[in-house]
Parts: C-alpha cells; sequence; structure tokens
C-alpha cells in the first residue's frame, strides 16, 4: 500500500483543527512513504494534507477535471497533475491509481466520492482499504447514521466496521494497513 486517495473539502472549515490536522496527514504520509492521490485543489483540507505532503518531501499526484483547472484552483505544488475531461474520470482514474481511500473533512463532493468507494467494495468492485480521518469530531454523526442504515436493515450488519473512524495519523495508517475485505454484499 503506497498511494492513498484522499476525498476531502476544498474549504478550511470554521476551526483551524482541520487544517493544522490535515496538514499533520500529509506530513505524516510523506514522512512515512505514502504517495498521496487527490482533487488537486490548492485550497482547504485539500491543500493543507498536500502543503503537509510536499513540505516534508512528498509526492503529491493530483487528478483535476478541465472544467476545474480553468478556474485557477489547481495545485502548482503537484508532483504530477492529471487533467481529465470531467468528475467520473477524475474519480474512476483515483480509484485506478490508488491502494486505499480515506475520507477527511468537507462536504457533498466529498461524500459522493467516498461513498462511491464504499458501496464499491460492498459489490465487490475493489478489495481496497478505506477508512476515516475523523478530525475534531466531525463524522461521527456519519458513524450514527450508518449504524440507523444497519437497524433499518439498509445496510448488512458486516459493513459496520467498512469505514472506521480514526483520529490520528498513526491509526488512520494502523486501520488501512490490518483491512481486511468485507466480502461482497447479498441480497434477500
Amino acid at each position: 500500500m503506497k498511494k492513498i486517495a484522499i476525498y476531502c473539502g476544498a474549504s478550511k472549515g470554521n476551526d483551524a483543527i482541520y487544517v493544522n490536522e490535515a496538514y499533520q496527514l500529509g506530513k505524516y504520509m510523506a514522512q512515512h512513504g505514502y504517495e498521496l492521490v487527490f482533487g488537486a485543489g490548492s485550497v482547504g483540507i485539500m491543500g493543507a494534507i498536500q502543503d503537509g505532503v510536499v513540505d516534508n518531501g512528498g509526492t503529491a499526484i493530483g487528478v483535476m477535471p478541465k472544467m476545474l483547472d480553468e478556474k485557477e484552483i489547481t495545485s502548482n505544488k503537484l508532483s504530477e497533475l492529471i487533467l481529465v475531461d470531467s468528475m467520473h474520470e477524475r474519480k474512476n482514474k483515483m480509484a485506478e491509481l490508488a491502494d486505499a481511500f480515506v475520507m477527511a473533512p468537507g462536504g457533498a463532493g466529498s461524500l459522493e466520492e467516498f461513498f462511491e468507494m464504499y458501496s464499491w467494495a460492498q459489490i465487490g468492485i475493489h478489495q481496497k482499504p478505506i477508512a476515516v480521518f475523523n478530525i475534531n469530531g466531525f463524522f461521527e454523526p456519519l458513524q450514527v447514521l450508518i449504524e440507523h442504515m444497519i437497524e433499518e436493515g439498509f445496510i448488512d450488519s458486516k459493513y459496520k466496521q467498512l469505514a472506521p473512524l480514526c483520529h490520528t495519523p498513526e491509526s488512520l495508517f494502523e486501520t488501512l494497513n490490518r483491512y481486511q475485505p468485507f466480502g461482497v454484499r447479498t441480497y434477500d
């Protein structure tokens, strides 16, 4: 496991802890030889993780749709920039490049990108590790929702820990490295 796709926000959030912890995640990745695969943005949580990686000698591979590249939010610090034609191509390219998937704080786009990988794991499209970097308890409401979906019979209980919440870079990478596939979803 070397290349880690991280889905996260282009916003900073309302508390400096989000940017600070995101930077520390990037720093940890660089110091331990992990490469970042991400949306190529220079701002928000995306930019903070990238800065942590690049400032500490790591590799940051950005995948950016041409339409967003024209809006000039693409980072100029990337080790490699891959331009694609659409958001769909971006997600596919990131999934192809990555050995594991992580979600850090962000908005609807981050959730959408991450949950595609979550659902793909359920139906057997990939068997790569996935986890959630839970800065400042950000994803605890999401965990409650997943547990509710399990209780109501919409997600099989074996997937309760498919996307575990991790609070430090160390615990995140321990979780990714210990990952065992959960098996393919069955239908009643």
